[in-house]
C-alpha cells in the first residue's frame, strides 16, 4: 500500500518537487501552476511560475455547446484554441496551436483507475490516474514531456505541472486545459447519469 504522497503528488508553489516524480523521471525543468475561477458568464485559468508570475490565462465562456476556450501568453498574444468536439463518442476535443499545429485529445474508453488519452496528431499519449489525480504526457518515443498532478480538494481547481521537455511549454498548457475540461465534462455527465437514475 502505498503512501498519500505516492497517490497525491500536488504541490503548492515553493515546495520541493515530489520525491516520486524525482525519483522516476528527475528534477523538472521548469514548473507551473494552474488556479481556476468561475464566474456567472465565464471561467478563468490562470497558469503562474514559482514566484507566483502569471505565464498564461486561459478563457473559456461558461455556457457553450462547442466549450470555446483560448489561451493568451502574458503579453495576451494567442498560444491555443480549444474546442469540444459535439458529434464524438470518445469525449474528443481539438486544440488549434498559435504555429497552426491542430491536434485532438480523445478519450476511447473510460476506466475506474486509469485512462489513456490519446493525442492524434502528435503522436503523444496522457497516461492519467483519475483516483490520484496523476497524469503522465509522453511523447512519441516514450519520453516524458510533463507530470501534471490536482490538488485533491479545492474550490479553485487547482493543478501543478512539471516540465521535463520545456521547448513543448506552450501544449503542455494546452493540453492540462483541455485535460480540465474533459475530467469537467465527465463529472457532469456521471451526475446526470446519476440524478436520472435516482428519478427513475
Amino acid at each position: 500500500m502505498g503512501t498519500f504522497s505516492d497517490l497525491f503528488r500536488f504541490r503548492e508553489q515553493g515546495q520541493a518537487p515530489n520525491v516520486n516524480n524525482v525519483e522516476e523521471f528527475g528534477q523538472p525543468a521548469r514548473s507551473l501552476y494552474t488556479s481556476t475561477k468561475f464566474f456567472s458568464l465565464h471561467q478563468k485559468t490562470e497558469v503562474t511560475d514559482d514566484e507566483d508570475r502569471v505565464a498564461y490565462r486561459a478563457v473559456s465562456k461558461a455556457i457553450s455547446i462547442m466549450d470555446k476556450t483560448d489561451i493568451l501568453d502574458v503579453r495576451d498574444m494567442p498560444v491555443a484554441h480549444i474546442e469540444r468536439k459535439v458529434f464524438s463518442l470518445h469525449e474528443r476535443h481539438t486544440v488549434t496551436m498559435a504555429d497552426g499545429t491542430v491536434f485532438d485529445l480523445s478519450n476511447e474508453f473510460f476506466h475506474v483507475i486509469k485512462d489513456i488519452t490519446n493525442i492524434e496528431g502528435l503522436g503523444w499519449q496522457l497516461k492519467g490516474n483519475i483516483l490520484g489525480l496523476n497524469f503522465r504526457l509522453f511523447d512519441a518515443d516514450g519520453k516524458i514531456i510533463a507530470v501534471i498532478s490536482q490538488k485533491a480538494i479545492s474550490l479553485h481547481d487547482k493543478y501543478c505541472i512539471d516540465i521535463y521537455q520545456t521547448q513543448f511549454e506552450t501544449y503542455v498548457i494546452a493540453i492540462l486545459i483541455t485535460l480540465q475540461h474533459m475530467i469537467r465534462d465527465r463529472e457532469a455527465s456521471a451526475a446526470s447519469s446519476s440524478s436520472s437514475f435516482s428519478s427513475n
